[in-house]
């Protein structure tokens, strides 16, 4: 079973008929003890970080993500629900994320792109991992954000995506996961990673 959460602020329809699709088992969580039992989490996420994870917070949630992370409950955040898994973000004003993973969440600087980025654009897959089974580099994504991660952890990246710079798309440490580009608006792509996350192992 798997719980979306649900705190006000995230694109839970799409994401929820994706896995649905899928065949998994879905709840959507929008109260924190509806965690409890759940065997993975989902945590998606638009609009801007610091109101979104105000809202986290003030639905309570923040205590219970991180009870399950330390349990081995695999998460997977979604493009803003990525970046909340890190220290901080510096968009409009100083922001303290979840701090599951080090690192900090910043803006494209670019006089030549524009910003946001949005559309398509390909993935480079950087270390083999099971959220990546079947995704080779050069696979296409959707992308839609102007902020992007900065990651402290080299490691943490199992894939990048250039955007006047190469940055982290796809993050992973043990159970922890997560992805810049909409996988619900991905296509064959994106469904194959939120495949690889209902079929991975607990």
């Amino acid at each position: 079973m798997i719980a979306i959460i649900d705190y006000g602020a995230g694109n839970l329809r799409s994401v929820r008929n994706a896995l649905t699709y899928l065949g998994a088992q879905v709840i959507t969580a929008s109260a924190p003890d509806q965690l409890a039992g759940a065997e993975k989490i989902v945590l998606p996420g638009v609009g801007a970080f610091g109101a979104g994870i105000g809202a986290l917070r003030s639905a309570g949630f923040e205590a219970p993500i991180k009870a399950a992370v330390e349990v081995g409950t695999p998460l997977l955040g979604i493009c803003l629900g990525m970046q909340f898994l890190f220290e901080s973000s510096d968009e409009m004003g100083q922001h303290q994320g979840l701090g599951v993973l080090p690192g900090r969440v910043t803006r494209f600087v670019s006089t030549d792109l524009k910003i946001p980025h949005m559309g398509w654009n390909c993935l480079d897959v950087q270390q083999a991992n099971p959220l990546l089974e079947g995704v080779s580099s050069g696979a296409y994504a959707y992308f839609v954000h102007s902020y992007y991660v900065e990651a402290a952890d080299p490691g943490d990246v199992l894939a990048t995506t250039n955007y006047g710079i190469p940055f982290a798309a796809v993050i992973g440490r043990d159970n922890v996961f997560g992805i810049q580009p909409h996988p619900e608006k991905s296509q064959s792509v994106g469904l194959r990673i939120l495949k690889n996350f209902v079929e991975m192992g607990c």
